[in-house]
């Protein structure tokens, strides 16, 4: 996934996230431009995933 896809569908992944992982909070899934790295590590502590498995987790939702 692209980071311009990423950020067109981001919205619904939101939602996606959430709904599947209730302990996410929208300060957690806040995403600015520039910050995909910052995002990632902070689904990586919050799901106990690392930076593979949250990507591929988020392109299959």
């Amino acid at each position: 996934m692209t980071k311009l896809q990423f950020k067109g569908s981001w919205n619904e992944l939101k939602g996606k996230l959430k709904q599947q992982y209730g302990n996410l909070t929208d300060d957690d899934l806040t995403f600015s431009e520039g910050k995909e790295d910052e995002l990632l590590g902070r689904l990586q502590q919050k799901l106990g995933k690392n930076k593979d498995e949250v990507r591929r987790m988020i392109e299959n939702l």
